[in-house]
């Protein structure tokens, strides 16, 4: 079965939702075939470059919505770090560290609804435009809800992508968070997607989600035509209504990585936070099992591992990394 429909998939065919659901179900003792099949998808369609992004948390806490898996929710009381927009200065600064990192894309990324502060707004539009000219990185963002308006001022400055996840399945979608809607996400991804910026989004998994749902968010982010998908494991953050939710096991994780894969045989799809946590010392097989990328250099409010232990993996899985689009 997992060879028949990677041969599907390698000559240009698609899985169907039934199949997938057989695929990310196939117990642990065939999970390694699994992901050797995803990962000839990958070579297929993608070859060998990763694509190394890294983040900055540029406001923190203080969020006015309530989704469940989150640290920076106003609602819970999770004892995370809250500050206001990090300076001009700050955020250039955090983008030179990326790039020794070693990430070719980097994002600034606030907590909140959006961005109803003009002068937040403005200021990140001027250390965009900034790190544009002096790091020589690939810039992106992840703002919130955005309006068109907001989306055409970033494409104006150079911002490539527009991260906004749809976070789980749609089916699930409201047993995470009520503040806002399914279609509050879909408007941000439409006025990114008009204003010229690609789109990536992905979402997490470990919020109580069946396997059925991975598979469902996966068809749900192919059906928008998303090609760069983060995939983020939960850490249960104590104070959050998920501190105690059961962890999922590396091999659980590594089946959804390679069924992502076969769904999404071009896109860039990338291991992201929660990695380390949950797959532990099998993180290099994400990288062997159909993922072609990963971040670095740690979280929106949990550190990474050292960027130089990062750098080992990809060097000694001999994958090369990708050229920033400047």
């Amino acid at each position: 079965m997992i060879i028949e429909y990677a041969e599907k998939v390698l000559k240009g065919g698609e899985i169907t939702r039934e199949e997938a659901v057989k695929l990310i179900n196939v117990p642990d003792q065939d999970t390694m075939l699994l992901l050797a099949m995803a990962d000839r998808i990958r070579q297929r369609f993608n070859g060998d470059e990763v694509d190394v992004c890294a983040i900055v948390n540029a406001r923190s806490g203080r969020c006015p919505e309530n989704c469940k898996f989150c640290a920076q929710s106003a609602h819970y009381h999770t004892g995370v770090t809250e500050y206001p927009l990090l300076s001009v200065e700050e955020l250039v600064a955090a983008a030179k560290k990326a790039k020794a990192a070693g990430a070719v894309r980097f994002s600034i990324v606030t907590s909140g609804r959006g961005q109803s502060k003009a002068d937040d707004f403005e200021n990140i539009l001027q250390a965009l435009i900034r790190i544009k000219e002096e790091v020589g990185i690939e810039i992106c963002t992840s703002l919130g809800i955005l309006t068109p308006e907001q989306a055409i001022k970033l494409k104006e400055v150079g911002v490539t992508r527009y991260h906004a996840n749809i976070e789980t399945a749609p089916s699930h979608f409201p047993d995470i968070c009520n503040t806002h809607s399914y279609e509050d996400k879909m408007s941000t991804i439409q006025a990114a997607k008009e204003a010229g910026i690609r789109v990536c989004s992905g979402g997490i998994l470990g919020l109580n989600e069946t396997p059925e749902q991975r598979v469902e968010m996966a068809f749900e982010l192919k059906r928008l035509n998303i090609d760069s998908i983060p995939l983020n494991l939960l850490n249960q953050i104590e104070g959050t209504p998920f501190e105690n939710n059961k962890s999922l096991t590396p091999l659980e994780i590594l089946r959804a990585f390679a069924v992502f894969r076969f769904i999404l045989p071009k896109a860039l799809i990338r291991t992201a936070g929660g990695r380390e946590v949950n797959l532990r010392d099998l993180q290099a097989l994400a990288l062997n099992g159909g993922m072609n990328g990963i971040m670095v250099g740690g979280y929106l409010t949990t550190g990474g591992r050292r960027p130089e232990d990062d750098k080992t993996m990809l060097k000694d899985l001999g994958r090369p990394l990708t050229k920033p689009q400047i």
